[in-house]
């Protein structure tokens, strides 16, 4: 799978291994065959609760001789109570992982009622001149956020928010794209709501590959950075395996058309099944 080429010079592969909800021997056991399988890029985050089961997996990779260090992308995030303290949040993040760095460390939300996403941006930045990250980003950031630490020294490399069939974010992933941060899709299977829908199920068919390859290959096209999720060795391979098709421009209309029919009962796609950016301030120390 290609890599995308990031606003501070760095390189990130296309298709993630996310790890959200995975925990304990079935993180450590889903990561060890993500890498495996061949991927190069690993998404986790201190609120997953599973640094170590994933760095044990790295690790592991490491040894047997799959991989090198410098072979993989690791991205992990600084959580909302960590905001006023990210230094040591990260250390302990790379003492999980087992790692001396991270390629990518993000803010996980904004939480605009906190009102402290700048001054964690810019530690961030200092723990990037510290060689601690390659390179940092946010997560479910919007706008006028994205201005504010644009404003504060630094462009985001990376803006990672909800897409999936039935909330494509169009707009987003263009704000995004005009201030040169490249857009990541967690939920990019919209938490498998998608996968039964019957116009995906249709092209599906039509292209001899499975629903969840079908979607990932839409992101692809899109130029997002996509990270799907599985449990499932089999599923974990299948979800990489998606270079040698490419949907039509007419399978591209047809997916991101979804958008109208969310939530409606029978269409099987959803809108944001996630918190909303300017609402979610979870964790946060009171006023």
């Amino acid at each position: 799978m290609s890599d995308i080429s990031l606003n501070d010079g760095t390189t990130i592969p296309q298709v993630g291994f996310g790890t959200w909800q995975l925990k304990g021997d079935v993180a450590y056991e889903s990561t060890l065959a993500a890498i495996t399988a061949g991927y190069r890029h690993i998404d986790t985050a201190a609120i997953y609760a599973n640094e170590e089961e994933v760095g044990r997996a790295i690790a592991e990779a490491i040894s047997q001789g799959i991989v090198t260090r410098e072979d993989l992308f690791i991205t992990t995030k600084l959580w909302n109570a960590d905001q006023t303290r990210a230094a040591e949040a990260l250390d302990l993040s790379l003492s999980k992982l087992g790692l001396d760095y991270v390629d990518l460390y993000l803010i996980h939300w904004p939480c605009p009622g906190y009102g402290q996403y700048v001054p964690a941006w810019k530690a961030m930045m200092e723990l990037k001149d510290a060689g601690k990250t390659r390179s940092i980003g946010v997560c479910n950031f919007y706008p006028e956020a994205l201005d504010e630490l644009i404003a504060a020294g630094a462009t985001p490399a990376v803006n990672q928010i909800e897409i999936h069939p039935g909330f494509s974010q169009d707009e987003m992933r263009e704000e995004n794209s005009a201030r040169t941060i490249t857009t990541q899709a967690w939920s990019p299977l919209g938490q498998g709501t998608v996968l039964e829908n019957k116009e995906i199920l249709r092209i599906a068919d039509e292209v001899g590959k499975t629903a969840a390859q079908v979607i990932i290959r839409w992101h692809i096209q899109r130029d997002d950075v996509v990270l799907p999720r599985s449990s499932n060795a089999e599923r974990i391979a299948q979800n990489l395996d998606v270079a040698d098709f490419k949907l039509s421009n007419d399978h591209m209309a047809i997916i991101t058309a979804l958008d109208d029919l969310a939530d409606q009962e029978e269409s099987g796609v959803t809108g944001r099944v996630g918190p909303h950016p300017h609402e979610f301030n979870r964790d946060t120390p009171a006023e």
